[in-house]
């Protein structure tokens, strides 16, 4: 039984799962390694210090792969925010045909890729945003709740009551995003209307994952309750691994007097990429779920696809379709 969804036809891929773009993690070594494994590998933009930079990792991914891979664009308010136009060229320029966009205001950047003939996946932590990407033309949502690494928004809503209130609305294809790491995971996002998944944290934690293996031993000793908020009192809430570092920006951020200026030194991308590169988890963010608890292993992307395919199929065709007959029997 092969898992074919409307999000398999769109993007060219066999299983309905698809890696999320992540800073300094959403490298070519993993996104081919997800791309082969019959998912789709995701290349994060800004994780090139230029564009020319990222033309490069295009064609080093291209190298390793010959299956659909796609770009991650996230665009954020920036007093002096990096040339998006030049790195949305460089992605046009260099034929990728699948783009995941996320955060602020991007309908310039999904005009100039629809134009462009490219698909377009959105990353929304609420319907309504849901709602405007699709008046936008996007081709796909992906929906964020509040399980998830990264900023999972400011109204607290959970995926599952989240994924089945944009089915509700959404008419375009639908990812379900956040707290999704194995089998019963993706068998519940199309139970609840979601079309595939999109993992972050769980492709953290395998052999191809550009990162130290001190990080990726974290996530794995970590359990669902090892996360933090941080920011919300600045309006921009993010979702980390509990560390030395992210304990002291909470604590730092309950003083009544904080301002962002007493937390900007711990916070800094080069301090999370050096945390990630060296593994010293005392120098700086590591951004993860709450998936963490339910993360036991360090699999090959293809060892972890795969086992979550067939798990989901053994599901699905086994205990789900064996519930039937004790219903019907049950009823009579």
């Amino acid at each position: 039984m092969a898992l074919r969804t409307r999000i398999t036809d769109l993007l060219g891929i066999e299983h309905p799962i698809v890696q999320g773009g992540m800073m300094w993690v959403g490298r070519a070594e993993l996104a081919a390694a997800v791309s082969n494994a019959g998912g789709l590998g995701i290349l994060t933009a800004l994780t090139q210090p230029s564009p020319d930079e990222l033309r490069r990792e295009i064609e080093r991914c291209r190298g390793m792969t010959d299956r659909p891979f796609g770009v991650n664009l996230t665009i954020l308010p920036s007093v002096s925010p990096p040339p998006y136009a030049e790195y949305r060229r460089a992605i046009i320029d260099s034929g990728v045909t699948i783009v995941e966009t996320a955060g602020h205001r991007p309908q310039e950047h999904v005009e100039e890729f629809k134009a462009h003939g490219v698909t377009v996946i959105h990353k929304c932590t609420a319907v309504r945003h849901a709602l405007s990407a699709e008046r936008m033309g996007v081709d796909a949502i992906s929906i964020d709740g509040f399980e998830c690494a990264g900023h999972p928004g400011e109204d607290d809503i959970p995926g599952l009551i989240l994924i089945p209130a944009a089915a509700d609305r959404v008419k375009v294809p639908m990812l379900a995003s956040g707290g999704f790491g194995d089998a019963r995971g993706l068998v519940a996002a199309l139970a609840l209307g979601a079309e595939g998944i999109n993992m972050g944290t769980r492709f953290c934690a395998t052999v191809e994952a550009p990162i130290h293996d001190a990080v990726k031993q974290l996530i794995v000793a970590n359990d669902e309750r090892a996360t933090n908020l941080i920011f919300r009192r600045f309006h921009n809430t993010g979702r980390v691994a509990k560390t030395s570092v992210s304990d002291e920006v909470v604590e730092i951020s309950r003083r009544h007097d904080a301002v962002f200026e007493d937390i900007r030194p711990l916070v800094s991308g080069a301090r999370g990429r050096t945390a990630l590169e060296t593994g010293d988890l005392d120098a700086g963010l590591i951004w993860a779920g709450q998936i963490q608890g339910l993360i036991h292993d360090v699999p090959t992307c293809a060892e972890l696809i795969g086992r979550i395919v067939g798990e989901a199929e053994t599901l699905i065709a086994g205990r789900l379709a064996g519930l039937m007959p004790r219903l019907l029997e049950e009823a009579a």
